[in-house]
């Protein structure tokens, strides 16, 4: 499945663009299910004396898999394809190695 097929996918589960707020839940939706993430993994640290080894990959495929869902319809809501969101990543991370800038801070390194 490439990027373009995903966001028409997922879009199939989302609600209209015009409901009230939508950018706003789909905002918080996302910063949300990252927040779920990062719960689990504050477990692991708490808990399980930060033993990667013991990192639940089912729930955290699920967990990444509601970010990704998250992204995706956020990118529409604003009108970017998501394959353009992903190779204009790469094509900014790709600059930032070749100038050997890819460690630090800032957006604009």
């Amino acid at each position: 499945m490439n990027f373009t097929e995903y966001q028409k996918l997922a879009l199939r589960t989302a609600a209209q663009k015009t409901k009230k707020n939508e950018l706003f839940h789909l905002v918080l939706g996302l910063v949300g299910e990252a927040g779920e993430i990062a719960e689990k993994l504050k477990k692991l640290v708490r808990d399980k004396d930060s033993n990667e080894a013991l990192i639940d990959k089912a729930d955290m495929t699920k967990e990444l898999g509601d970010v990704l869902w998250y992204v995706a319809v956020l990118a529409d809501y604003l009108e970017i394809p998501l394959e353009e969101v992903a190779s204009k990543n790469i094509a900014k991370l790709a600059d930032r190695l070749e100038r050997d800038k890819i460690g630090g801070s800032g957006d604009n390194r």
